[in-house]
C-alpha cells in the first residue's frame, strides 16, 4: 500500500516562470493566456473563448505589446489587497483581472486560478475553464 500524502508538499515555497512575448499592453499582475495562433501572452478573460479564459499564469511586471514578459506559472504571486483563505476566479468583465466571486452567468467561464495564503500572497493554481450552461 502506497501512502500518497506523503509524497505531496505542504507548502509552497518556489515558483517558476517562463520568458514569453506579449501580445498586447500587460499590466503586473494580469492573469495571462497563450494564444496558440501567435505564440504571444495576452491578458484572460472569462467571458471569450475557452483559450481566453484558460489562464497560464500571471505577468511579472508592466510590458508594451511585442516585447519579452516573465510570466510566473507556479508558486506565490506578490498581490495586494487579498482576504486570505478566499478562493480566486478569473474575472468575467475585466480582461486580466481576478476577483474572489465566481462568474454565475450563463455562456461565461469559471476559471480557479488560485488561493490567498496572506493580505499579499496569492498561491499560483489555475485550473481548466468550466463553461457555465
Amino acid at each position: 500500500l502506497i501512502d500518497l500524502k506523503e509524497g505531496f508538499p505542504t507548502r509552497v515555497t518556489g515558483r517558476l516562470e517562463v520568458s514569453l512575448t506579449t501580445g498586447g499592453n500587460i499590466t503586473q499582475g494580469d492573469a495571462l493566456y497563450l494564444d496558440t495562433g501567435t505564440g504571444k501572452v495576452k491578458k484572460a478573460v472569462g467571458n471569450a473563448t475557452e483559450d481566453e479564459a484558460t489562464v497560464i499564469g500571471f505577468a511579472k511586471e508592466t510590458k508594451f505589446a511585442d516585447n519579452p514578459i516573465d510570466v510566473q506559472i507556479a508558486g506565490i504571486l506578490g498581490v495586494s489587497g487579498l482576504s486570505p483563505g478566499v478562493l480566486m476566479f478569473l474575472s468575467d468583465t475585466g480582461a486580466g483581472a481576478i476577483t474572489a466571486t465566481a462568474p454565475t452567468t450563463s455562456g461565461r467561464f469559471v476559471v480557479r486560478v488560485g488561493e490567498v495564503a496572506a493580505s499579499n500572497q496569492l498561491i499560483i493554481r489555475p485550473e481548466p475553464p468550466i463553461k457555465l450552461a
